[in-house]
């Protein structure tokens, strides 16, 4: 498990910066290449893209074996970058998010790629644009309900955050911790836009009376959704507890349900303005990493279109090349929805405040 008191205290080392969205946060870092051995070591969490078949193609096409690092989630690939920054053990990583990646920019932890980069969606490269991380795949993260226990135990279906803190929700929640968890760190930004749009209340205020309301925090996205959420396919995997009724997940997670469930679900993306994030996974080259023409090569390998297209199926997130969408077969694009108003939280915010938001957040749940 990803310890996240020394995530969050690595985290708050990282100094401040400006805006990612087209200048290189890494200017005034020294750039170190590592030797070739050809072998490529890829640190990342448990991805579903990077399936044995794929890892041996590309392999076969590029010679390079590939070693790698797994970790539980986002945080845990920032904490070993952050802990292993002055004898780096990785060539490049995947899976950092637009959450997490300017703190791996300002600790100076990524150097730039020499990749031919093909045509990508806009939205892919509204976070960050330079040549230190290239997206790979994109979602939007937004919560999720379980219909079928909603209307067993007469509950309405949820159209505000403020409902949640009601009795009837009490420990029927489950929430990723942000300190090490991507998705629950996107939803956590998500909720700062949704409540400095009203005045009743704020965030943190808001995060405290879930807590008081026996929300369920884990340490990553795996154990809110796998063991705790009773609408997702946890249901059938052992230690399933099925607790909570709803849980942070991606908007379109209903929409895999589905098409792996023979175009059935009881899973429902909660479409809330402002209560949703739109989350951009970056693959970038580890600084003082070596092999640069194997991270070069797995960055375009990356960015195919034999591997990019097939995002929805293979990695369960939308592509990030232009003109892609989700497969419609078995409710796939169905269950997808597209939020009407997701947050409008900005790069620079996140960059700026993140720490600070971090540490609210711990001291609202005394959650670790």
């Amino acid at each position: 498990m990803i310890r996240p008191s020394l995530v969050l205290s690595l985290v708050l080392l990282a100094p401040l910066s400006g805006c990612l969205s087209q200048q290189s946060a890494a200017e005034d870092c020294v750039v170190v290449t590592g030797e070739d051995d050809g072998t490529l070591t890829i640190i990342t969490y448990d991805i579903l893209a990077l399936s044995d078949e794929m890892l041996t193609e590309f392999t076969n096409e590029t010679g390079y074996e590939i070693n790698m690092i797994r970790t539980d989630d986002a945080g845990g690939i920032l904490e070993t970058l952050l802990l292993t920054k002055e004898a780096p053990q990785a060539d490049i990583a995947l899976g950092l998010d637009n959450t997490y990646l300017h703190t791996a920019l300002d600790n100076c932890l990524l150097a730039p790629h020499s990749a031919t980069i093909p045509e990508l969606d806009p939205l892919s490269l509204t976070a960050y644009q330079g040549d230190l991380a290239v997206p790979f795949d994109q979602g939007y993260v937004c919560l999720n309900a379980d219909t079928e226990a909603l209307e067993a135990n007469n509950l309405t279906f949820p159209q505000t955050l403020e409902e949640l803190t009601g009795e009837q929700w009490k420990g029927r929640t489950a929430f990723p911790s942000p300190t090490t968890s991507s998705p629950g760190r996107a939803f956590m930004t998500a909720t700062i836009d949704y409540f400095e749009r009203q005045s009743t209340m704020d965030a943190m205020e808001w995060w405290k009376a879930m807590a008081d309301n026996d929300a369920i925090f884990t340490s990553g996205w795996t154990e809110a959704y796998e063991t705790h959420y009773s609408g997702g396919y946890g249901v059938w995997g052992e230690g399933h507890i099925g607790d909570a009724w709803l849980t942070v997940s991606y908007c379109h997670s209903p929409g895999v349900e589905a098409y792996y469930g023979g175009n059935y679900t009881i899973s429902k993306a909660v479409n809330i303005d402002y209560a949703s994030f739109h989350q951009i996974e970056y693959a970038a080259k580890v600084n003082g990493g070596g092999s640069a023409p194997a991270v070069d090569a797995f960055i375009q390998f990356l960015l195919s279109d034999e591997v990019n297209k097939n995002m929805p199926e293979n990695n369960l997130m939308y592509s990030v090349l232009e003109g892609e969408d989700m497969p419609v077969t078995d409710g796939y694009r169905h269950h997808s929805p597209i939020p009407s108003n997701p947050s409008e939280i900005t790069p620079e915010r996140i960059d700026s405040e993140m720490e600070g938001w971090l540490m609210d957040w711990r001291e609202a749940t005394q959650s670790i």
